[in-house]
């Protein structure tokens, strides 16, 4: 499912105007890209639960030349799906 379809289904789903629908899903977006990105934890039951999640630096390889590198330590945004939300990907 992309975005136009997403939109489609909130359409469908709540009665909205595609435009509000439209509106709604970029502004779900925004708040938990803007959340995370601040380093706020995001949780949506039903769905789950958004968080940025801290990577150490390590040690990795070139590819190319089987040259060591040094990759830095960064923040990655991470997902833990709901129980519910994993139950129904099962078919449960």
């Amino acid at each position: 499912m992309n975005k136009a379809e997403l939109v489609q289904s909130v359409v469908e789903a709540a009665g909205l105007p595609k435009a509000d629908a439209e509106r709604a899903v970029e502004a779900v977006v925004a708040a938990v890209t803007t959340a995370v990105a601040g380093g706020d934890k995001v949780v949506i039951p039903g769905l789950g639960t958004f968080e940025p999640r801290d990577r150490a630096a390590r040690e990795g390889r070139n590819p190319q030349s089987g040259e060591t590198i040094q990759i830095a330590a960064t923040t990655v945004p991470g997902f833990k799906p709901a129980t519910a939300f994993k139950n129904a990907v099962a078919g449960k």
